[in-house]
């Protein structure tokens, strides 16, 4: 199961990207410590995840200051396929664990954690119904200022 997952920190100069290895991540606190870690090293804040797999799903993970990580997922139907998306699930707080059977595909999370940046909160619904994966994770970039970022680690 290929998937892209990249790390984004908003600093003085500008966006920095780097890509995120999501491979050993087991539990919640494991990925908040990979948005903390990148927060630290960057000084950057907001600090952004974006991870889509096999161009079937997307999500889009925002960390501010010791916030907790607010999380939007395109497709709730992926936690029922993909390790990795009912983990991520698990920070919008709807489930302990990722729901079996009982989800019907739509988006779910918070449609806000980017208005600030350029998106508004119908605006990532409307990705995840009409546009793959990877393009919806470009335009997100592009939105909020690190299209060019986005595109050296997508390559």
């Amino acid at each position: 199961m290929p998937y892209f997952a990249a790390v984004f920190a908003q600093t003085e100069a500008g966006w920095v990207g780097t890509e995120a290895d999501l491979i050993e991540a087991a539990v919640m606190d494991d990925v908040s410590d990979l948005l903390r870690e990148a927060a630290l090293e960057t000084a950057g804040d907001p600090v952004l995840l974006l991870v889509e797999e096999d161009d079937e799903w997307f999500a889009v993970l925002r960390l501010d200051g010791e916030e907790d990580p607010r999380v939007f997922l395109s497709d709730t139907r992926a936690c029922s396929t993909s390790e990795l998306a009912g983990l991520l699930y698990q920070f919008i707080g709807a489930a302990e664990e990722a729901p079996e059977g009982g989800v019907d595909g739509a988006p779910d999370g918070d449609r806000e954690l980017l208005v600030d940046l350029g998106m508004d909160a119908q605006g990532l619904d409307e990705l995840s119904e009409r546009v793959l994966p990877a393009d919806a994770l470009l335009i997100v970039a592009d939105k909020a200022g690190f299209a060019d970022e986005f595109d050296r680690l997508h390559e």
